[in-house]
This record gives C-alpha cells, structure tokens and sequence, in this order.
C-alpha cells in the first residue's frame, strides 16, 4: 500500500509538470506572433494597380503591400493615417482601422 502511494504522488508530480510546460509553449507562440508582427500607425498614400493596394509612407518613401486590400477600398489616392500590423521582413501590413487625413499632406 505504501508503494502504490509514493507511485501515484510521483505520477501526479510528473503530469503537474508535463501539463505546465505545454501551457508555457503555447504563450510563446502568441507572443512570438506579436512581437513580428507590431501595431503601428502609418501615415501614407494609398496607391492602386489593379487589384494591388498599397501604402506608400510619408516617413520613409516606402511602400507597404495591403495584404487586406477591402479595408482600404474607396480611398485610392488619398491621403490616411492606418493603424497596421506590420510585416517588415515582407513589406506588408495588415489594416486594422483607416482614417482620413488633410488632402493638402499629400503629393
């Protein structure tokens, strides 16, 4: 009887453990998603061929590829200030909102 207590606290031990270090695995992995992908604010032009949108940065030149081109629809040529997900090792954003900004900013 002895024996079958010690082997089921050291079973619930190892199982306490094995459980704790899935659940620290999986908050890595949202926090790595996070973290190559911030949240920035991004003031541009937004630029359309064809089916294509993109921003092209007051800041730096640069243009951003949309990879959600339907929330930038209607606003083609105009002047915005986005709130993005940025992708710097692809050159593309993900919009999360859009507002207008003065038409007299833009080129």
């Amino acid at each position: 009887m002895k024996g079958f207590m010690v082997f089921a606290l050291a079973a619930s031990v190892l199982l306490s453990v094995a459980g704790l270090a899935q659940n620290t695995s999986h908050g890595d992995q949202k926090n790595d998603k996070s973290a190559a992908a911030p949240l920035k604010n991004i003031k541009g032009t937004v630029r359309a061929e064809g089916d294509k949108i993109s921003i092209v940065s007051d800041s730096e030149a640069k243009a951003w590829d949309v990879v959600n081109p339907e929330a930038l629809k209607g606003h083609e040529g105009h002047h915005v200030q986005v709130s993005a997900h940025v992708y710097a090792d692809k050159d593309q954003i993900h919009v999360m909102s859009v507002k207008m900004l003065n038409d007299k900013m833009s080129k």
